[in-house]
């Protein structure tokens, strides 16, 4: 199943267990990196429309560990933690997401950019299709994912 919304410049699909979002920013790819990685402007969008985040801890390295607390608009908390994997500055970034007793998912993000203009790949890998399912159906996956581009965009703009 692909999507693609054309407003927001982003395109998803579903495939067995992976989502994939690609989303194209005016903006070079090492602001984009820098971005996605950065404690300074992490909080500045990072999570759907009506979410904030406290980082607790960054470290963006091979090994390293970023663990922060998603503030939902209705008050509730949810732990997270990602665990880097890999860490190619400014191209890939590789990393397991888990928290609040979740299983963890796999994400690989890549950053192509091409004339000034980057695209953004996100494969996030499920352990099952099922799991996938499940979390695009409890958590509005998909929606999420785009909102949290939506906020990203918003940020590059204030910094270009």
């Amino acid at each position: 199943m692909t999507e693609n919304n054309s407003a927001s410049n982003t395109v998803t699909s579903v495939e067995g267990r992976e989502l994939t979002v690609k989303r194209v920013f005016q903006a070079s790819r090492e602001l984009v990196y820098k971005t996605w990685t950065d404690p300074v402007h992490l909080p500045q969008w990072w999570g759907p429309k009506g979410f904030t985040i406290t980082v607790q801890e960054i470290d963006v390295r091979p090994g390293g560990v970023w663990r922060y607390i998603m503030h939902g608009p209705d008050g509730t908390d949810y732990d997270n933690e990602i665990r880097y994997l890999e860490v190619a500055s400014p191209e890939r970034l590789v990393y397991a997401h888990g928290g609040d007793g979740e299983d963890d998912f796999h994400v690989t993000v890549t950053f192509e950019e091409q004339d000034g203009v980057t695209e953004l790949t996100m494969g996030t890998l499920f352990k099952s299709a099922a799991e996938l399912e499940r979390v695009v159906k409890e958590y509005g996956a998909i929606e999420g994912a785009k909102s949290t581009l939506d906020r990203l965009e918003e940020q590059l703009a204030k910094l270009k």
